[in-house]
């Protein structure tokens, strides 16, 4: 019965939800009648010809098909199905390890059921298996390595969250896991126990706490103080995620939260409003740590980091600040127990920094820092995982710069900008409209673009070119802003009309521009509606073709989703749509520079040595 039902499919974990056994109970009794998966070879032409690439997948049947290797196996286990919040980026990971441990002389063996991914790829590993990213097939995979030449380790840290949160039940099964250990994953991953290590160092992270139930929620949000952001724990790509204003909203969200339980509870933080995020990559060996990149966020902090853009090297971060993010991410590298790859992302606030989180694995950001600064992350990762340290990365393998890092590269180094693409216009409500760009703590984007230039402006422009969001070098600019930023965009409003552009805007905005000498056309709110005489509102210009970018920042409580009809008829004509106040004035900055410059175009290859020219260049001038 056990045999038949495993051959229609049945997981262990359904068959011990029919049986009303564990998944482990099912799975020991299973082996122990001897019913194991085979591993057949993919044919080539309906088996016209022999196949001869190791692309396995397993079957409940007779003959088994992996071939005797030499050598102990080094597995990755790659990220499974793209999604929002996870895929190509630590495809990216995955197939950089491979290449590295493949060169060092080691064979590798991928775990992945996407086809779609460049690790499925017949040259990327020694041998490929197409299967699910669960315990119970991982195990098999594990077990028929062990049977035809040994398993040396397997790596869970390249393929993001998916693959990670199986370290703890492979090593408890006797697998040894490659670079961070499973104790050290847990240290990051638990809020008490990572709080213990920030202590440690002399850090602090925003007040947080966790609850299962309403009154847990609210009495934690009235010590912290609204607004607050909560989500699930254990989430992927920030999803569930939201930034509450008020207790009301807070109701509203646990009772539409789900599974809500002692071991997944609401994770509640103190939103940090007006906080400039730092995202930082790191390596660490145990003794030395490389310092991969500091990029600093043009939105604000609260925007999910996969949405936002960012630059590197920082633009706006001083000295002091950058020595402050070294010092913090060596101390919790050293505290966490990582050996390898490190994400960790702070906040700065009013001159503090805060750790907002710590992850021990390859990040979404790792390709992007790896083409900036020429410098391959992951390969460098994989290394140190089998036991080669940072000096030896820097001497014998050459793969890191003789001195410094990423947080140290010369004043003319190339800027780059990584921007988001974001398929709004792809997506529709029921209603037939497109879904709102207003952009939160909940990940969005599909992908990402990279712009590479001399100088901040024009790097920032070709990155919006690259997400089909290209910013206009002439028209009509719509600007509506909340109170609290009314201030801060004066110059830049003022930039653009000293450049020619005609300003249009709605009620208060208009009123403060024109008190600074800037002429506002004013226009009609979507609320309002169309005039007796047939004037239409701002949402029937941008419909119309009439407006080249709109600027609209709505803030606090239910103001944030105010102005979505604006904003859906930008999305649906393809315009720039701009809702913070730092990305407006980096798109000023960028349009000034694209009509006062001519473009120029390198390959990643180009930008890789001229970065190392400059590298050279300042170490022989220091």
């Amino acid at each position: 019965m056990l045999q038949r039902a495993k051959r229609h499919g049945f997981s262990d974990e359904q068959i011990g939800s029919l049986t009303h056994n564990s998944e482990a109970v099912v799975r020991g009794v299973r082996q122990a009648l001897g019913i194991r998966p085979v591993y057949k070879t993919v044919d080539t032409c309906a088996a016209e010809f022999a196949a001869y690439t190791p692309y396995h997948y397993s079957a409940y049947d007779e003959e088994d098909e992996v071939a005797l290797h030499s050598k102990p196996s080094i597995l990755i286990l790659g990220s499974g199905p793209n999604r929002i919040g996870q895929g190509i980026e630590f495809d990216y990971s995955c197939v950089h390890a491979s290449m590295a441990l493949r060169k060092a002389g080691y064979e590798t063996v991928m775990v992945n059921c996407n086809p779609e991914t460049v690790s499925t790829d017949y040259d990327i590993s020694t041998r490929l298996y197409f299967e699910p990213l669960t315990l119970e097939d991982v195990l098999e995979v594990i077990a028929a390595e062990e049977r035809t030449g040994g398993v040396m380790g397997v790596f869970v840290q390249l393929g993001g969250q998916t693959p990670l949160k199986l370290a703890q039940q492979l090593a408890d099964a006797g697998v040894p896991i490659l670079g961070t250990s499973p104790e050290a994953i847990d240290l990051a991953e638990h809020r008490g126990a990572f709080a213990r290590v920030l202590d440690k160092a002399g850090l602090v992270s925003p007040k947080n706490g966790t609850a299962v139930s309403f009154e847990d929620a609210k009495k934690i949000a009235d010590e912290i103080g609204y607004p607050v952001l909560v989500r699930p724990s254990y989430v992927l790509g920030g999803r569930g995620m939201e930034i509450v204003y008020d207790e009301a909203n807070l109701s509203r969200y646990i009772a539409n939260a789900t599974e809500i339980t002692p071991d997944h509870p609401v994770l509640i933080d103190r939103f940090l409003e007006d906080a400039v995020e730092i995202d930082v990559d790191a390596l660490f060996d145990g003794t030395d740590m490389y310092l991969g990149g500091i990029m600093e966020h043009i939105e604000e902090a609260g925007i999910h980091s996969g949405d936002s853009a960012c630059v590197l090297p920082p633009i706006t971060l001083g000295s002091n600040v950058i020595e402050r993010v070294r010092t913090a991410t060596r101390a919790i590298a050293e505290g966490v127990g990582v050996r390898g790859l490190i994400n960790i992302q702070f906040a700065l606030a009013s001159d503090v920094l805060y750790v907002l989180e710590a992850n021990p694995r390859a990040s979404r950001t790792v390709p992007f820092v790896s083409k900036a600064t020429g410098v391959q992350m992951a390969k460098a990762a994989a290394l140190i995982g089998t036991g080669v340290t940072i000096n030896q990365l820097r001497s014998a393998y050459k793969m890191l710069p003789e001195s410094g890092d990423g947080s140290t590269l010369p004043l003319d180094a190339p800027v780059a900008v990584k921007e988001a693409v974001l398929p709004f216009s792809r997506f529709r409500t029921l209603e037939g409209k497109v879904v709102d760009s207003l952009l939160g703590p909940e990940m969005r984007s599909t992908g990402e673009v990279m712009g590479i230039d001399k100088h901040f402006d024009t790097a920032f422009a070709k990155s919006q070119a690259g997400a089909n969001n290209a910013l206009p070098t002439e028209g009509k600019v719509f600007v509506s802003v909340a109170n609290r930023d009314k201030r801060s965009v004066i110059m830049g409003v003022k930039r653009l009309s000293d450049l020619g552009f005609e300003i249009v805007s709605t009620g208060g905005t208009a009123d403060v521009l024109r008190r600074n000498g800037i002429q506002a056309t004013p226009v009609r709110k979507v609320a309002e509606g169309s005039s007796a005489e047939g004037e239409g509102t701002i949402a029937d210009l941008v419909v119309a073709g009439e407006i080249d970018m709109v600027f609209n920042t709505p803030s606090g409580g239910e103001a944030r989703s105010d102005g979505y009809e604006l904003r859906a008829a930008a999305t649906s004509i393809g315009i720039p749509c701009i809702t913070t106040v730092a990305e407006f004035n980096a798109a000023v900055q960028a349009i000034e520079a694209m009509r006062t410059y001519e473009w120029s175009v390198t390959s990643l290859q180009e930008h890789a040595a001229a970065l190392a020219e400059s590298q050279k260049a300042a170490l022989q001038n220091a």
